[in-house]
């Protein structure tokens, strides 16, 4: 029997427009909603699109395009196509890898905790409007009753808690005193996680076909109920008071560095650069495909959804401001905190409150679900691409898509624990984001611009995609980027601050161990994988070297290759 089709192909997608939803559904996520519109509010207004557009041009978009184009160009996930470039470089693929893997045994607890507040969307009252349930304390406050005064009974109200704030903390997450203590498990959550694990198994069990098909709608959807969500936000009494807040430039906050940080955190987190999932989708296209444009593209409208999600965000807690009597700043928050305290307490005192909290959690599910699906295709394509004789032979697949999925879902059950949103907070910060995708951006620009070399990726990506890209790019991969991700990375780590869980709880050393040993588990990778690499290869250093750099031969040929290859057979012709 033949062994290429006992391995199955690798697959392709049917069109470009799976590839486009696909992408979009993969970079716009959650972060667009509760991270974006909270740190342009946070740090200056409309003074932190300077940082953050800054950053944009000089280094997500280059990145972007690198990464989709070196996938396309190669044919390979992300744990083998730097083997092809640069072999010296494989640990970058490795670690991309790695990183997908964090997100996968973390991400998915999100859409359980959303997909809870859905179902409780959908009772004929809204659980977390009363204080009368089982879980609640005497220090409960219906906020959704004018009978509090947020001005007047500020100093009253610190030592009390809101009823939306204890249903997040005490009948959803039934949180613990601390990490030390995990306590029982919560089985409708759990059951929730059940429920998303078995969607993301059966999106994308047959890979890039049922990926394809599954994004048509998962990408889309969520554009919809935005759509919806901002025309109502908008029309609410108070939304231009929350939008004032979001929007106002403060000048002054330029001068704070963290201020930066945040910009350069934002478009990493965002833009989903260094986790490998740009590589792994662009792979998936034929090699003349146009994905410099379509990158570009892309990353627009991206920011766009970033900064429209912002007025749906605001607005309503505009909104809610007024109908407080507070401040905007005393109800926003980032991250979870957003979208499940704050949003919640801003629907739950509109007409129809269960259509718009169904609506806006409906709508966090498919944002999550998109990035999910992408994470879980990073593992698999890489370890895929890594052992094809055992992964793509028929039914083999979904066995191993089986087998990680039950994994990543008996691991996560730590997570809905009492203890669970500790776990959660500490790997989401340290082994998500933060420094490991900084350090992922500075060597792959290192590579592509000194070692593979620059001109030589501009020629690539003007063979595959029919069209010259602009010279600004080959600046970028060489001096731009590199130097803005080092800068970065340095201020980050002098400006580094204690996760702490509600600005309150510390955690205790031993976890911050543990969240510094999982972030640089991802950049030791990268320097031991090399230096593996050196060691083992035979040659003197020089040579070692020169080999470890020089790409693999059976890479395609580009137009300007295939013209030199024949002038230098021509000449030996002629001799």
């Amino acid at each position: 029997m033949n062994l290429a089709w006992q391995m199955g192909e690798r697959g392709q997608w049917k069109n470009k427009v799976e590839f486009l939803l696909a992408m979009a559904g993969n970079i716009i996520g959650l972060g667009n909603v509760w991270r974006f519109p909270y740190l342009c509010y946070k740090n200056g207004g409309g003074a932190f699109l300077v940082p953050y557009l800054l950053f944009a041009v000089t280094c997500g978009v280059p990145l972007f395009v690198l990464d989709t184009c070196i996938g396309q160009y190669t044919k390979e996930s992300v744990a083998t196509c730097w083997r092809r470039v640069c072999p010296l470089a494989e640990g970058i693929g490795h670690t991309g890898c790695l990183i997908a893997l964090y997100s996968c045994i973390c991400y998915n607890i999100i859409l359980a905790w959303a997909l809870f507040y859905l179902i409780s969307s959908l009772s004929v009252e809204i659980q977390w409007n009363s204080c009368a349930n089982l879980w609640n304390t005497v220090n409960c406050v219906e906020l959704t009753s004018n009978k509090i005064n947020w001005t007047v009974n500020k100093t009253q109200l610190n030592f009390t808690t809101s009823a939306v704030t204890e249903f997040w903390e005490h009948r959803v997450l039934a949180i613990s005193t601390g990490i030390e203590v995990l306590g029982n498990v919560n089985w409708e959550i759990l059951l929730c996680l059940l429920a998303t694990w078995i969607i993301c198994y059966f999106c994308i069990w047959k890979g890039v076909k049922s990926t394809g098909k599954a994004v048509y709608f998962t990408a889309v959807f969520p554009y919809v109920m935005m759509l919806i969500l901002l025309i109502r936000s908008l029309t609410l009494p108070g939304a231009m008071y929350g939008v004032t807040y979001y929007l106002y430039p403060q000048p002054s906050r330029l001068a704070d560095p963290q201020v930066w940080i945040d910009a350069a955190m934002q478009i990493f987190f965002s833009y989903s650069l260094g986790a490998g999932s740009l590589t792994v989708l662009g792979s998936y296209n034929p090699y003349k495909n146009n994905c410099y444009r379509q990158s570009i593209w892309l990353c627009v409208v991206n920011s766009c959804t970033s900064f429209i999600a912002g007025f749906v965000v605001f607005s309503v807690l505009g909104f809610m401001a007024q109908q407080l009597g507070a401040d905007v700043e005393d109800v926003a928050d980032s991250g979870p905190g957003l979208a499940f305290i704050a949003y919640p307490q801003a629907v739950a005192r509109m007409p129809l409150p269960q259509l718009w909290a169904a609506c806006f959690f409906i709508m966090l599910i498919f944002l999550g679900l998109d990035t999910q699906f992408m994470s879980i295709e990073v593992v698999m394509s890489s370890l895929s691409d890594m052992f094809p004789t055992l992964l793509r032979r028929p039914n083999r697949r979904e066995l191993f898509l089986l087998f990680f999925c039950t994994a990543s879902f008996c691991f996560q059950i730590l997570m809905t624990t009492q203890g669970g949103i500790y776990i959660f907070q500490l790997i989401d910060y340290y082994a998500c984001s933060g420094a490991c995708l900084l350090f992922m951006g500075l060597f792959e620009s290192l590579v592509i611009g000194w070692i593979f070399g620059a001109d030589q990726m501009y020629s690539v990506i003007e063979d595959m995609c029919g069209e010259r890209p602009s010279l600004f790019f080959r600046f970028c991969w060489r001096y731009f980027t590199p130097l803005m991700c080092l800068g970065f990375f340095i201020f980050y780590m002098v400006r580094h601050q204690q996760l702490r869980y509600n600005r309150i709880y510390v955690y205790p050393d031993w976890a911050y161990a543990l969240g510094w040993l999982c972030s640089a588990s991802s950049l030791v990778l990268i320097l031991a994988w090399g230096l593996i690499k050196l060691y083992t290869h035979s040659g003197t250093l020089k040579q070692r070297f020169a080999h470890l750099c020089t790409p693999d031969a059976n890479l395609p040929l580009t137009q300007k290759q295939r013209a030199d290859l024949q002038v230098r057979e021509s000449l030996t012709t002629g001799i």
